[in-house]
């Protein structure tokens, strides 16, 4: 279709310290940590509120905070954990759960309140509603990022840039070498969750999924996805419903990106006629809104100068540069529609999980990619394998290496140098301040002679 060359020159309307691109959980805890350690902190993000998957996407719940026994998160989680609970209601489902931070239904409107008083007060810039459009940059070193919001097209510059993004974009753009999905190229297919009244808690059966055979026989759906994760108890009469899965999406992609929300709001009608015709308690069942973001769990894995493996969660690994530790399940959803694809991430599922108060570590590497020097990356993209990127993938996670990423932007500011070179032990100290866990044994349990097979039937049994 031919090409247009343009050409302009354009303002630098901000020059920062660090620049963070995306206001998810990931992006939102680097911004807070970077500008806790007094730093000029610009956080860009494309919508309208922060939260990423889990305000603008609706995705129901909060998983990984703990590792059954101990809080992991430290206190940037905790505090939005906290305001969220004051400013909603009903988003512990327990006691117990309030003070582990499992099982965390997500009020979206008050996790989006949360996010925003914790960053202004922290000093925090917010632009929304603006586009990165471009990444200038050259050998590895990141000038500037080419803005485009309704103001125009502007520059913005920094001395250490944050990919917040989920997908990598301002990592890869600068030049950052990656991986995608599977052996063949397939991603876990994404979800446009939903919100939900009508709902009679007191009727409902486990297993959403347990009629979809007669739904598809009948008729009422098109395809017979046995991953239903379900509905979710946000109040009264309320759920949040992760249901449905759009196969063949991938979220680096516009025309992708569209043909899933056409196909997930398609996919909301026929759950509609599915949870009243055949599952009790939902016979009223009304949709109130659908995500205004599409629920994407897997697109780049950028490489890293660390990464994390699936071994890494057999051994409960510990890492003498590790930046926390994390608990959560390996959960790679199906990439297409057939049973055995299923059969396999159900398998997967409780194969590859964990007894109360084990962990795995977090090394400082996995945020740092390879051949950048003023780049810091995230949350769902940073260095693993596609095992431990379903683990390490959800919010809690994502705080996690946020929040790493933000202080060791603010020492790169402070004491100059490349981010490649950024040590761990004063990254560790500030998030040892925050009560993050970061101690390599403090909570772990012993299987360092566990090697190979031995591991592999360990696992099994859990």
């Amino acid at each position: 279709m031919g090409e247009v060359v343009y050409q302009r020159s354009i303002p630098v309307r901000y020059d920062v310290d660090v620049l963070v691109m995306g206001g998810g959980p990931a992006g939102c805890a680097a911004a807070w940590a970077a500008a806790k350690k007094g730093k000029k902190v610009l956080l860009v993000e494309l919508g309208g509120c922060l939260g990423g998957m889990g305000t603008a996407a609706l995705v129901p719940l909060f998983l990984g905070f703990s590792d059954g026994q101990h809080f992991l998160s430290g206190d940037f989680a905790r505090d939005v954990l906290d305001r969220m609970y004051a400013h909603g209601k009903n988003v512990y489902t327990s006691e117990e759960d309030k003070m582990t931070g499992s099982g965390w239904v997500i009020h979206a409107e008050s996790l989006k309140i949360a996010y925003e008083e914790i960053l202004q007060e922290a000093g925090v810039e917010l632009l929304y509603m603006t586009r990165m459009a471009d990444v200038v940059a050259e050998n590895g070193t990141v000038e500037a990022v080419i803005l485009a919001g309704k103001s125009g097209v502007y520059a913005a510059k920094a001395k250490v840039y944050i990919d917040g993004t989920g997908d990598g974009d301002l990592a890869v753009w600068a030049g950052a070498e990656f991986d995608k999905g599977d052996e063949t190229g397939g991603l876990m297919g994404g979800t446009l969750c939903s919100l939900w009244t009508g709902i009679d808690w007191s009727k409902r059966l486990p297993g959403d999924n347990r009629k979809i055979d007669q739904a598809y026989q009948d008729g009422v759906l098109d395809s017979a996805d046995y991953h239903l994760p379900g509905m979710f108890h946000l109040s009264d009469l309320i759920g949040i419903g992760n249901i449905g899965h759009t196969f063949g999406l991938d979220g680096t992609d516009d025309v992708s990106l569209s043909r899933s929300q056409l196909r997930g709001r398609q996919l909301i009608r026929q759950y509609t006629d599915y949870y009243r015709k055949y599952l009790e308690g939902f016979e009223n069942l009304e949709l109130i809104a659908s995500g205004s973001l599409m629920g994407v769990r897997e697109t780049r894995i950028i490489r890293g100068v660390a990464k994390l493996t699936l071994d890494d969660f057999l051994n409960r690994q510990s890492f003498p540069d590790e930046i926390g530790r994390f608990s959560y399940q390996v959960d790679i959803h199906a990439s297409n529609v057939s049973r055995e694809k299923y059969e396999l991430y159900f398998t997967e599922f409780n194969r590859y999980k964990y007894q109360p108060g084990e962990s795995y570590g977090i090394p400082f590497g996995i945020i740092k990619p390879q051949g950048l020097h003023n780049v810091l990356v995230a949350g769902r993209c940073v260095s693993t394998d596609r095992h431990m990127q379903s683990s390490i993938r959800v919010m809690p996670g994502c705080m996690m290496t946020g929040q790493a990423a933000g202080f060791a932007a603010a020492w790169c500011v402070e004491n100059g140098g490349d981010t490649l070179d950024i040590p761990a032990e004063p990254v560790r100290e500030e998030l040892k301040k925050i009560k993050a866990t970061v101690k390599p044994s403090e909570i772990r349990l012993v299987v360092d002679a566990m090697t190979g097979q031995d591991a592999v039937n360990a696992a099994q049994s859990f």
